[in-house]
């Protein structure tokens, strides 16, 4: 078939690396933190499209010039746009804020002068990919390596990057399709927090409750809001929590200063007498838990 805009992308499956046996059969890259992205280029003319189809072009001014940085006349580029952080880590609030210029990291190659490219194997198109794109500070095509992926894993933990992708090595492009051909790695930061609160459940945890809401002690002895944990919960577990919470109700919110209202409709406070260790992706710049799962009561 010929593709044309817009496409589907390829998804991956949230997993774990490779068994070491078949190490050497996966390619391991960097998983960029931010907007999952189409490049479509024509002649001098470019069209990006988001990961939910849309047409966002106009929204990055800055990546007008990729075409000419690419050595056809036509290509379907895949990859994602990243803003970075002052410590040159990618930001997913920046990506949001788009205060500062983004970067569009490409991994994937799906046509090339209007010849579809994606029955190739992964490791040809990324052959294609890196005679195809010319670097500048507003796209690259990042680096990969075959095989050793623990040790880019734990590379990125020590960087505070999300993780790392795997693709095994022959797999071809499936647009549209999530693949356990293609695997989302990710390091978790476990942390501990002091529980404040509580949202009341709905659905199946009617009765119980729908998230926790925590903080972080301050050096000053104040609890600074840090979010809500809502996973991580097997029902006898939340029953448990329920009844604990419940007798620790208090009227006054025990944050300093007061959380949004926003974020916390609805809410019962508790006597902040319960830690939990919890694990997150990352802190947010607001000092808010991201993607947190909720894994024990701590003492």
């Amino acid at each position: 078939m010929a593709l044309g805009f817009p496409v589907e992308p390829m998804k991956a499956a949230i997993g774990v690396l490779p068994p070491a046996a078949q190490d050497e059969q996966w390619a391991y890259e960097v998983k960029w933190d931010g907007y999952r992205t189409l490049a479509f280029v024509a002649g001098a003319t470019l069209r990006l499209q988001s990961s939910n189809r849309l047409d966002v072009t106009a929204k990055y001014p800055e990546l007008a010039d990729l075409p000419v940085s690419v050595n056809s006349q036509g290509a379907i580029l895949d990859g994602e746009l990243v803003v970075l952080d002052r410590l040159g880590r990618p930001s997913f609030e920046g990506i949001q804020r788009h205060e500062t210029q983004a970067t569009f990291y490409v991994f994937d190659v799906l046509q090339i002068d209007g010849s579809d490219t994606i029955a190739l194997p992964y490791e040809h198109r990324r052959a294609l990919l890196e005679h195809l794109v010319e670097p500048t500070p507003n796209w690259m095509v990042p680096a990969h390596r075959v095989g050793d992926g623990a040790a880019l894993l734990a590379a990125t933990a020590d960087q505070g990057l999300e993780g790392v992708m795997a693709k095994r090595l022959g797999s071809s492009y499936q647009p549209g399709k999530r693949s356990p051909l293609w695997r989302k790695v990710k390091n978790r930061r476990r942390v501990e927090v002091v529980v404040g609160g509580f949202t009341a459940g709905s659905g199946n945890r009617a009765g119980t409750l729908g998230a926790l809401l925590v903080g972080m002690p301050q050096p000053d002895g104040t609890l600074r809001f840090a979010g809500g944990v809502g996973t991580g919960f097997r029902q006898q577990l939340l029953d448990e929590l329920s009844s604990m919470l419940r007798a620790r109700v208090q009227t006054p919110c025990p944050f300093e200063p007061a959380p949004p209202r926003g974020a916390v409709v609805g809410a019962t406070w508790v006597q902040p007498d319960l830690r939990a260790l919890v694990e997150i992706a990352e802190f947010t710049n607001d000092g808010l838990v991201r993607h947190a799962s909720f894994l024990h009561l701590v003492g």
